[in-house]
């Protein structure tokens, strides 16, 4: 039985049984895997080099075959597959012999339905986790030199030496910094220069998923505890067991979900969506956001206890405006990464273009140079970058955001932050025009002003506009 519909992976089933393979390969066709079967060890392994299944499953007993020496063969013809044993109650031993040559489970006969697609579904999520955490690993030393975050900034060496002592420890992590800093390559830092390296590293992003779906996406869920819920799917609280769990903007999570987070990091354990059955996990867990938390605190918007959980140390990275000299550094290991990408032959840029980099205000922070030498190489014609095509604003100087024409600051994207600036500046300019129209009399500004001429001198001292000594030229 040969199905090739597109869908969640390639299924190779191996019985002797007519009946299992048939029942199985409805199963699983029906759930939307590319179905194949086999009956023997040889057409197994050819199947197997043909198809280059993402799963197998195996049973320990072929006719005249031994399932361990099966499993060995299947093992070097598709090495990255999950293989799955489908055992008896008599077998359990061979089977337990199978995961230690590289078995990835084994199912118990009669088959469930629920537990082969359970275990399946585990396992190839799993083996997915494994191939990116590869290419993770691989990209973090190609980029970075040997897991290494180069820089000569003091401010970033800082937040790296606090990293370095505190990554083989389960503590949790703060990391703030603006949107495109480095947050989630801080947290890659951490992880896979930790002793959880070899385990998994997995990122949700917070915002990006509404409450119900986020729930799902953290914690799991069981078959049918929600509309669309067809299969049991484990969490990435379950998926990064052993491992660190990076929630990036962890500000635009809701309290219900805040309140569900605090537990498992309390109590390391949790029940998925539609469960009853309490899982425990290991996992370092690393938070990251833009926002201003304390202030999300005192408007009710985040949980005081929770802040702390996660704040048992804090790392805040530097938008790139402020570590300017890193460019050089930045630019060198992005050229390096996409001429590989690209297959060009690119050895470096004109000294004259860092220069213009390093006159950049950068809103976009590190994610908007990593895109700029990402366009400027795939177009670059020869061995050298000589400019920027299309990106003529790039030596546009840094500026003061809008905010400051009203407030003189730079920071205060905070919308009551700025409104609250704004509105004193308002207002000492309108007092000291209406105080200087009735000629410095302060009770009869303070009565057109609709105010007591207690608290009129009050304002007059916050703003400056007379002492505390003294009112000298008012009366």
């Amino acid at each position: 039985m040969n199905s090739e519909i597109r869908g969640k992976g390639g299924i190779l089933i191996v019985d002797d049984e007519e009946g299992i393979r048939f029942s199985l390969g409805n199963i699983f066709s029906g759930e939307g895997y590319r179905v194949r079967t086999a009956d023997s060890r040889q057409a197994a392994l050819k199947e197997a080099s043909d198809f280059m299944p993402d799963a197998v499953l195996l049973d320990i007993r072929l006719k005249g075959e031994d399932g361990l020496d099966v499993l060995k063969d299947i093992r070097k013809t598709v090495p990255e597959a999950v293989v799955i044993m489908i055992t008896g109650y008599g077998s359990i031993g061979s089977s337990v012999q199978a995961i230690k040559e590289g078995a990835s489970d084994y199912i118990l006969k009669p088959i469930d339905r629920t537990a082969i697609l359970d275990a399946v579904g585990k396992n190839i999520e799993l083996k997915t986790l494994r191939t990116e955490n590869s290419f993770l690993k691989s990209e973090l030393r190609e980029t970075r030199g040997v897991q290494t975050i180069d820089t000569v900034v003091t401010g970033v060496k800082d937040v790296i030496r606090v990293a370095d002592r505190v990554k083989d420890t389960g503590a949790s992590i703060l990391i703030t910094g603006e949107s495109g800093s480095g947050k989630e390559l801080l947290a890659q830092y951490i992880h896979y220069t930790s002793i959880r390296q070899e385990r998994n590293f997995i990122g949700v992003n917070c915002a990006a998923l509404s409450d119900s779906l986020l729930l799902s996406e953290l914690f799991g869920h069981e078959k049918g505890s929600f509309t669309g819920a067809h299969e049991q799917r484990p969490g990435k609280f379950e998926l990064a067991d052993g491992g660190t769990l990076f929630l990036d903007e962890i500000g635009d999570m809701s309290l219900e979900i805040q309140a569900k987070i605090l537990r498992v990091l309390e109590e390391r354990n949790f029940e998925r969506v539609g469960g009853i059955r309490s899982i425990s996990v290991d996992v370092r867990v690393i938070a990251a956001t833009n926002r201003d938390l304390e202030e999300f605190i005192r408007e009710g918007r985040f949980r005081q206890d929770l802040y702390y959980r996660l704040k048992v140390i804090s790392c805040h990275l530097p938008p790139l405006r402020e570590r300017l000299d890193d460019i050089p550094l930045l630019v060198d290991g992005f050229i390096r990464k996409y001429r590989e990408l690209y297959g060009k032959r690119i050895t470096g840029i004109q000294p004259e273009l860092i220069a213009k980099l390093q006159s950049h205000d950068w809103p976009g922070n590190i994610r908007e140079l990593q895109n700029i030498i990402n366009q400027a190489v795939l177009l670059c014609e020869g061995d050298i970058i000589m400019s920027f095509r299309g990106l003529d604003g790039i030596a546009r100087k840094w500026t003061p955001s809008p905010i400051a024409e009203y407030t003189g600051k730079n920071e205060p994207y905070n919308l009551k932050t700025a409104v609250d600036q704004v509105t004193e500046k308002f207002e000492k300019g309108f007092i000291a025009n209406v105080v200087k129209d009735f000629h410095g009399n302060k009770s009869k500004a303070a009565e057109a002003m609709g105010i007591s001429r207690k608290t009129l001198t009050r304002k007059m001292m916050k703003y400056g506009i007379i002492s505390a000594k003294g009112s000298q030229g008012y009366d």
